[in-house]
């Protein structure tokens, strides 16, 4: 089951309203995607915190509907 760019970006603002997001598909086939996520929730927090943030944003759905999301993250 695939996810469009659109619903990722939204997952992530929701839980991040101050974010600035691009997702970018990798692959065509809704399967693979790169973020860049720019957000002051980030701020003083080690990369894996970071991802682990964007990853809980998600729900779930990493390893289901989105098999694969390359990150970029930092705090403004």
């Amino acid at each position: 089951m695939a996810m469009q760019q659109a619903d990722i970006e939204a997952l992530i603002k929701a839980a991040m309203p101050d974010a600035q997001v691009t997702i970018t598909a990798l692959v065509d086939d809704g399967d693979h995607y790169s973020a860049t996520v720019v957000s002051e929730a980030f701020r003083g927090k080690s990369r894996v915190q970071q991802h682990q943030l964007v990853y809980a944003s998600l729900r779930g759905r990493m390893g289901g509907e989105l098999h694969a999301l390359a990150l970029q993250t930092s705090a403004p």
